[in-house]
């Protein structure tokens, strides 16, 4: 199973489990998004980046990586701080920098190489061991989100139901009832290929939650949040292309004045193509 799009996957959708997985209560990791960035001069990409808002060069970059299998060719580590320096000397960010390196189980770290051991005990990198958090009944729905992934599949759905009854009762901001549904149903369609939609849904009860006033409501706020967004962009949309027009009505005057085409759309802030065109328009009548 394709256990790092999953971790992917939910980082995306709620960066923030990321602190809470590392202790960092810093309330500034709600503003962090979570992406995954090429370097350019050997054409791979670094799956995991959390980006802090520009404006915020005082907090670090976060390297994530994900391992859920053996490193049969021991090249982990040497991987993971070879991306990192090459990101640095690509991008040459203004921020400070930290590693995480997430492991499904502490069987699968094969140990720091003697080459990186000044890491060890370095503030810039951390390793956790998602096997360790244990089965505590305070962990949180985030990191129980995450335990799942690596949960045996005998023992899943039942975990799974229970995780989705937490979901109608202590969803947060960062990760509301329908987004922590949706998100273990996805795991589940990973864990078992072979099950439909829904049969996956019928194993975890989904169908009875998602039938909950909870669940509703944050489906409506959902609704709600979309339309405005589709209203905000329409409106967006319609400023840019008025701010446009009345860019092109100085066009004629321009084009007398002797200014050329390229010289317009540089100073004007306008795509050339659209600017040539409008010439054309001009000349012909």
């Amino acid at each position: 199973m394709p256990t790092d799009s999953l971790f992917y996957l939910i980082f995306q959708t709620s960066p923030s489990i990321i602190f809470e997985l590392i202790g960092n209560l810093d309330p500034r990791g709600s503003t962090y998004s979570f992406a995954s960035q090429e370097v350019k001069q050997t054409n791979f990409r670094i799956d995991g980046i959390l980006v802090p808002p520009s404006y915020a060069s005082d907090l670090p970059l976060y390297f994530v990586e994900i391992q859920g299998y053996k490193d049969t060719k021991n090249v982990l580590y040497s991987s993971f701080f070879s991306q990192i320096f090459l990101y640095l000397h690509d991008y040459q960010p203004i921020n400070d920098w930290r590693g995480l390196l997430i492991f499904t189980k502490r069987s699968l770290d094969p140990g720091l190489p003697i080459h990186y051991q000044d890491f060890a005990d370095s503030p810039r990198f951390r390793r956790v061991y998602l096997d360790e958090l244990g089965e505590r009944s305070d962990l949180s729905i985030g990191l129980s989100l995450l335990q799942l992934i690596g949960t045996k599949e005998s023992a899943a759905p039942e975990k799974a139901r229970q995780l989705a009854q937490r979901a109608t009762q202590e969803a947060t901001e960062a990760l509301d009832t329908k987004k922590i549904l949706e998100l273990i149903e996805t795991v589940f369609i990973y864990k078992f290929p072979d099950l439909g939609r829904q049969e996956i849904q019928e194993m975890l009860g989904l169908n009875e939650l998602k039938q909950t006033k909870v669940y509703q409501e944050a489906l409506e706020e959902g609704r709600q949040e979309g339309r405005e967004e589709s209203r905000q962009e329409a409106l967006e949309e319609g400023l840019q292309k008025g701010r446009q027009q009345g860019k092109l009505e100085a066009l004629p005057l321009l084009l007398k004045a002797g200014v050329t085409v390229d010289e317009i759309a540089q100073q004007l802030g306008l795509d050339i193509q659209t600017v040539r065109e409008a010439a054309s328009q001009i000349d012909r009548n």
